[in-house]
């Protein structure tokens, strides 16, 4: 066994979330080293999707100029000042996964990332002098003092089914749709990669069942990208209209195989009395989906799990909750937003990522969060406010999650910080770390409440009217404006929410920047920044 240099910052994996890690730890000229199994970054797109087709947006021509607006709908590309940037690389709105594959090693390369290739950490240990001690296949150690894990969600999610040994995996059956010619087909799950595999059995096999618990959700609907999405949801159609195919509502109980080879699986339907039927197949495929592997953690230092312990569980900083020092970057942060906001995809989580940088410097290097100052006007807010939410790409797709913070100090002063996780900006806040607050405003993006629940093609359902000063009522997204009081509770004293507008331009002086400067002025002025009914008010305007 051999001892290599130690580090400061030890990424382990050389995908989206490690490259983009290791980007913000070069920029800030940090002692850092990323360590990346395979013999190229990026690996899991040399295999995932299986079919080859990304789903995430890739937009070429925006009729923008500005580069933040158009990574709105790029949604491939790392952040960096210099570039590549995705968009070269393929005119596809959905591209292919081997482009995926290319730029990453572009970025990588062109960024001169310290990137150990062929090193896959089999043990993670915490020996008493606390430092972190990794081992590679070889035996070599590697010593940091913090750890980033970009891991991704690297095994598959097996739920607890009688018999489930019995399925092929969707990590490994084949794609080839002449293999299952005249075949009657199961396939459990019901997300992305369980429709996609469905989708391509359409035209070979004789019947398509796919099946899980709850209600499908559809991605245009709730606005979670993670749900079925429009690019693989042509199988709906062939449910609906009759076409030999289903979705079956209800828990999987029991697969069996037969000595032939063909299966019996049990269902048990939730939408007629919980009635169980066993149904024949010629083949079971499980797309269940992915969980982060912990088993590379010593006891003394194993994180823990959640979400069916298929990710760490996290603070707000993106620290494990039990083991001080240890990050997490990338697809497998989402238990913080599980099925609400983007953490666990690349337009996401690059965000969260360039976030976690400047927590590390703040922590570790005495390197404030930037900002900028501004006089504690409402003029001055507002307008700011209104740039930034105009133009911002990190509020937009990481929606409710990233906020920009208007912090006013105790001293009369006003600063404007962007990017901040909104429950992070409540916990530094209450302690102190944004320096001595009188209050503070979060600034966020925001589909309205209940946005889910409501069929947005559904014409008798009513929308907000554009010209409407208050926009309350607000279902698509719109900016919300809230005040707090750093007391760490993260509960609003008052709030303002922006109109809601086709275009998603909130400029229009008398809907938007009018209602807005009228409610800072009244916050502004108030005594203590409490609302005049006490603090358990919360004006909404």
């Amino acid at each position: 066994m051999s001892a290599l240099a130690q580090v400061d910052y030890l990424v382990i994996g050389g995908g989206p979330a490690g490259l983009q890690a290791g980007y913000f730890l070069e920029k800030n000229g940090r002692d850092y080293l990323i360590v990346e199994e395979s013999d190229a970054p990026g690996a899991f797109f040399t295999r995932f999707p299986r079919h080859r087709t990304l789903i995430s947006s890739n937009k070429v021509y925006t009729g923008w100029s500005d580069p933040e607006m158009r990574l709105r709908v790029d949604w491939n590309s790392l952040l960096s000042d210099d570039g590549p940037l995705f968009t070269a690389y393929s005119p596809r709105y959905f591209p292919p996964a081997d482009d995926m594959v290319r730029y990453l090693a572009d970025f990588a390369r062109t960024q001169g990332l310290r990137i150990r290739f062929n090193t896959r950490v089999t043990r993670v240990a915490r020996p008493a002098d606390g430092l972190f001690a990794a081992t590679d296949q070889d035996g070599n150690v590697i010593r940091a003092r913090r750890v980033i894990v970009a891991t991704g969600v690297s095994r598959p999610y097996v739920p607890a089914i009688e018999g489930v040994e019995e399925a092929e995996r969707y990590d490994t059956v084949t794609v080839d749709p002449a293999d299952f010619t005249d075949q009657r087909v199961l396939v459990i799950g019901r997300g992305n990669s369980a429709f996609e595999t469905a989708d391509n059995l359409i035209e070979t096999a004789a019947v398509i069942h796919v099946a899980g618990p709850g209600s499908l959700k559809l991605a245009w609907r709730t606005h979670f990208v993670g749900h079925l999405r429009a690019v693989n949801n042509n199988f709906l159609d062939t449910y609906q209209l009759k076409s030999q195919n289903a979705v079956l509502d209800g828990d999987i109980l029991r697969i069996e195989r037969k000595s032939d080879g063909t299966y019996v699986v049990s269902v048990r339907f939730a939408r007629v009395e919980e009635v169980v039927k066993d149904i024949p197949y010629d083949r079971v495929i499980l797309a269940t989906g992915f969980r982060f592997d912990a088993s590379i953690f010593d006891d003394d230092c194993r994180p823990d799990l959640v979400v069916k312990d298929r990710f760490p569980q996290l603070t707000s900083a993106w620290e494990s909750v039990n083991v001080p020092d240890l990050y997490f970057a990338g697809t497998i942060t989402q238990s913080l937003d599980f099925k609400k906001s983007t953490s666990g995809f690349i337009h996401g989580f690059r965000y969260g990522v360039k976030a976690l940088g400047r927590i590390l410097e703040r922590r570790y290097h005495d390197r404030d969060w930037p900002d900028t100052a501004l006089p504690a006007t409402a003029d001055a807010v507002s307008d700011a406010i209104v740039a930034r939410v105009n133009r911002t790409s990190a509020l937009w797709q990481m929606f409710g999650f990233l906020g920009d913070a208007v912090l006013l100090g105790t001293d009369g002063g006003a600063r404007y910080c962007e990017e901040v996780p909104v429950a992070h900006l409540h916990d530094a806040a209450a302690r102190g770390e944004f320096g001595d607050l009188a209050c503070y405003f979060a600034v966020t993006l925001e589909y309205g409440a209940d946005h889910d629940q409501v069929d947005p093609f559904d014409i008798t359902v009513g929308r907000t009217p554009q010209r409407d000063t208050g926009g309350l009522d607000a279902r698509y997204l719109h900016p919300v404006v809230r005040q707090f009081l750093p007391d760490g509770s993260g509960k609003p004293v008052a709030e303002h929410h922006l109109t809601e507008n086709l275009e998603n331009e909130w400029d229009d002086p008398d809907v938007h920047v009018g209602p807005l400067g009228s409610f800072l002025a009244s916050r502004l002025s108030a005594e203590d920044g409490l609302p005049a009914g006490g603090e358990s008010a919360v004006p909404r305007a």
